[in-house]
């Protein structure tokens, strides 16, 4: 079984006119797995992540001021230039990362092997104590030290294929050698990180930056021969994923030629390694896309293989 898991709260984020990473977003996701199709999933409403889980990943000083931004009604608070609370965001974001934390209960739990937390504000982006990027807490480092905390898991990979590189994540995983990141991202762009000499403590991170204009042949290439060989060797006991669909030809924040095709077959790929390491176990979690149509059709494809998987 499949677990899908969202929450009310994250069409609340409001982050204003013109805004990239607008509610429309989670409403397109929504509509599109709404399908008859995606019947077969079993449909979770998120918690709120517990301090105690948010301050594995954050310090306290850090999530009591995020949580402690709350504009008045129709009013915004710049963070930074691109990332915006307004008065429903905080309560978003402990729900966004709960949703990790639940998605991982279920998958540990035994509940089902694979998720796709459908989620707002994302990530990636958000470092221990400084956020940005959109993103206000680091959803998937969360849901790995959880993992960790919560079930004795030893080996946790974070495998991120949005086309920003998450440089939020690899902070926390680089010191870190029971933790695994790895990257493919457009460069140069935003956030400027992501080289291939950033190896982490033990090898555990492994980055491929991808020049603007790259399409399926150099992203198939940047994971089988760089990054896949390298996760099947860390042998993960859970494989937890940022699923960024920016990457797609039609998007309109970078310039990666990547067809959705291309998403099915990186799925089926890490579907694969967490078959052979994780029983099946893989939680995956919405990051950017921007093209709305496109992201939902990624998104479609994404959990389509995701239910494939566990029907098999």
């Amino acid at each position: 079984m499949t677990l899908l898991i969202s929450h009310p709260s994250f069409l609340e984020h409001d982050t204003g006119d013109y805004h990239p990473e607008r509610p429309d977003r989670l409403r397109a996701v929504t509509a599109i797995l709404a399908d008859e199709e995606f019947a077969g999933l079993k449909r979770l409403v998120a918690p709120e992540a517990t301090i105690e889980q948010l301050t594995r990943v954050h310090p306290r000083g850090y999530v009591d001021a995020i949580l402690g931004i709350r504009p008045p009604p129709g009013e915004l608070v710049h963070i930074d230039a691109d990332t915006v609370m307004s008065a429903g965001s905080a309560n978003a974001a402990r729900h966004a990362a709960g949703a990790v934390v639940a998605a991982v209960d279920g998958v540990l739990g035994g509940a089902a092997r694979t998720a796709f937390a459908a989620v707002r504000p994302p990530g990636h982006h958000a470092t221990p104590d400084v956020p940005g990027g959109f993103c206000l807490f680091n959803n998937v480092a969360i849901g790995a030290r959880h993992a960790q905390a919560a079930f004795a898991v030893e080996r946790v990979a974070i495998i991120d294929f949005d086309v920003h590189h998450g440089q939020g994540t690899q902070a926390v995983v680089e010191p870190e050698p029971t933790l695994f990141y790895a990257s493919t991202h457009q460069y140069p762009l935003y956030p400027g990180t992501g080289f291939p000499r950033e190896r982490g403590i033990a090898g555990n991170v492994v980055n491929v930056p991808l020049a603007a204009g790259s399409g399926s042949a150099e992203f198939r290439t940047a994971w089988s021969e760089r990054i896949l060989p390298a996760l099947d060797g860390f042998a993960p006991e859970l494989v937890i994923v940022s699923a960024g669909f920016d990457g797609h030809r039609r998007d309109p924040l970078a310039q990666l030629d990547i067809e959705t095709e291309d998403f099915v077959w990186l799925t089926e790929e890490l579907l694969a390694i967490a078959g052979r390491h994780a029983g099946g176990r893989l939680v995956s979690v919405l990051e950017g896309g921007y093209d709305l149509a496109a992201l939902a059709e990624s998104v479609a494809t994404h959990v389509r293989t995701l239910m494939a998987a566990d029907a098999a």
